[in-house]
């Protein structure tokens, strides 16, 4: 059984950094895609970053380009995301995802991701 454990949330002030994790177990993820999403209150979930397990290459939302990092460990089976300069409007509920590589893989769609963790909250104070 696939689970996604996030932690690392909580309040910032603006301009601040979080680092946020997100421990997978329960297979392999070699071919596998984990994803960030973020969703604030009355918005649509929206993708801020993806990893690929195997090569590492990464995909980064227009929002978040520039401010934030994915990166993962392997042997720890975990994924982090790195956010700096943060702004009021990153405050949301950070979810991490994943999903099996395979195809043409949409990193922006959160259709294409199979699991998903309960989320972590990410308050930024102005």
């Amino acid at each position: 059984q696939v689970q996604l454990v996030e932690s690392g949330g909580g309040l910032v002030q603006a301009g601040g950094s979080l680092r946020l994790s997100c421990a997978a177990s329960g297979r392999s993820f070699s071919n596998y895609v984990m994803g960030w999403f973020r969703q604030a209150p009355g918005k649509e979930r929206e993708f801020v970053a993806s990893i690929r397990w195997s090569s590492g290459s990464t995909v980064y939302g227009d929002s978040v380009t520039g401010r934030c990092a994915i990166s993962r460990d392997n042997a720890k089976n975990t994924v982090y995301l790195q956010m700096n300069s943060l702004k009021s409007e990153d405050t949301a509920v950070y979810y991490c995802a994943t999903g099996w590589l395979r195809g043409i893989y949409v990193d922006w769609s959160s259709s294409a991701y199979e699991y998903w963790g309960q989320g972590t909250q990410v308050t930024v104070s102005s």
